[in-house]
């Protein structure tokens, strides 16, 4: 990698499918299927933290 390329970053995004909220990541990690937003929301923030700390 060279110093102008920049870091590989994990880009969360959550999509609603019917009742249910998904989180999604650039890297391709999917999370489980939830009602809550907040609940998708709070496993894309875990997924982040984790992936940084890897």
């Amino acid at each position: 990698m060279s110093p102008a390329d920049p870091p590989h970053q994990h880009l969360t995004t959550t999509t609603e499918r019917g009742a249910f909220c998904i989180a999604r990541c650039s890297c391709g990690w999917t999370g489980p299927a939830r009602r809550s937003r907040d609940r998708a929301r709070t496993d894309a923030s875990e997924h982040e933290a984790s992936s940084a700390n890897a």
